[in-house]
């Protein structure tokens, strides 16, 4: 088919620092430009060779168009910089993002936002990781915000028009009380390359990961296995990821202390190699996550190393899981405690667990989530959906 013949999809992913919602940015991408012109649209250049090792893709050799928003002189490091650690700059970029979207949106057959709900100025599609991700920040940001939000005329009417996907159902039900809006759902792809070690071969401890920040609630891995070793189940603790950028560092430092205090078996894996985030991975049995999450990327993770995560019974998590393995569902840190002893005295339990997730995993692969995607871009093309554009104030 001659590329002039293909449909135009605009992708609008505004950054690439690492995440959930990186990973389904470059595999719509990787499912899509095989079948349609498109061209991602982000603040600053994108190394995607760089992303293809991080995220599995094999995006480099392909021929995807990057329209990238800030100058070359401004964009990488300095950029990447203050969308971590700075919220008013990461709000501002964001919002000169979307402005710049708006603008060119209405050029493409279909405008698809993977980075939350928003509002494109035509209607489109968008991929939903959380609700109010884009158009609700912290206090501090909030004036700010604000006017941002004047300035681009972000319209929550234009935003319930998109044709929506969630990321759970629980993420679904949470979209339709926030928008009105109904989604289908899609999960989002395990990326990570694991291999998993025999289970004989594992180390008789629990892996906690994910970015150490209070929201995380990182320490009760801690409190809860001290709890379990105290019982008398001789267990370590593994801890991954890094901090929340400069105004998490007093959480962080919590974190640190604690492990200092229990460093006969609690091990702290700050900023690790991707190489030895895998080895540590593939080397435990269990995992433990105490945030209910909309989704949680690092427990499908845990589920395709094969270790047995331990979750919270409320959240996007238990789709993961399954709800119907009660055995490793938990709703405060008491219930916890009672359910990993529980699970770690008895070895039948064990093995019932380990084949009904290993079961669970085909549900969160790459393969599945393009198939889906190109399916959902399928089902909104032959709807005909209206794309003329709403008028963008030039002020």
């Amino acid at each position: 088919m001659q590329t002039s013949a293909r449909k135009k999809i605009a992708l609008w992913q505004p950054y690439f620092l690492g995440g959930g919602a990186e990973a389904v940015a470059l595999w719509t991408l990787q499912a899509l430009l095989e079948d349609y012109d498109v061209t991602l649209h982000t603040l600053s250049p994108v190394d995607f060779g760089w992303l293809d090792k991080m995220y599995c893709t094999q995006l480099a050799d392909k021929s995807i168009h990057v329209q990238a928003q800030l100058p070359n002189w401004w964009a990488s490091s300095s950029a990447d910089f203050l969308l971590s650690n700075n919220q008013q700059t990461r709000v501002a970029l964001i919002y000169w993002s979307i402005r710049c979207f708006k603008q060119v949106a209405h050029q493409y057959d279909v405008a698809f936002s993977t980075f939350n709900a928003l509002d494109m100025g035509v209607a489109g599609m968008q991929y939903l990781h959380w609700v109010h991700v884009l158009e609700r920040y912290p206090d501090q940001a909030k004036p700010l915000q604000n006017l941002l939000m004047k300035w681009t005329h972000f319209s929550h009417e234009q935003l319930a028009e998109n044709f929506s996907i969630a990321n759970s159902q629980f993420t679904a039900d949470r979209v339709e009380k926030a928008y009105g809006i109904k989604s289908q759902v899609v999960f989002p792809p395990v990326t990570t390359e694991i291999v998993s070690q025999p289970w004989e071969q594992k180390e008789n401890a629990f892996l906690c990961s994910g970015r150490i920040v209070e929201a995380k609630q990182t320490h009760r891995a801690i409190t809860i296995l001290r709890a379990i070793r105290d019982k008398g189940f001789d267990v370590k603790l593994h801890i991954t990821g890094g901090g929340g950028g400069v105004y998490a560092n007093g959480y962080v430092r919590k974190v640190q202390k604690l492990a200092r205090e229990n460093a006969d078996w609690v091990f702290l894996h700050q900023n690790l190699a991707y190489q030895d985030y895998l080895k540590v991975v593939a080397s435990c049995r269990y995992g433990i996550h105490y945030k209910p999450e909309p989704f949680g990327i690092s427990i499908a993770e845990m589920l395709k190393a094969d270790m047995i995560p331990f979750v919270r019974s409320v959240g996007g998590q238990v789709e993961i899981v399954g709800a119907e393995n009660a055995a490793i569902l938990f709703a405060n840190e008491p219930e916890a405690i009672e359910r990993i002893a529980n699970v770690l005295r008895n070895e039948a339990l064990q093995v019932d667990l380990r084949r009904s997730l290993h079961q669970r995993k085909q549900l969160f692969s790459t393969e599945r989530f393009m198939d889906e995607i190109r399916s959902k871009v399928d089902q909104y093309l032959s709807a005909g959906a209206d794309l003329s554009p709403l008028p963008l104030s030039s002020q």
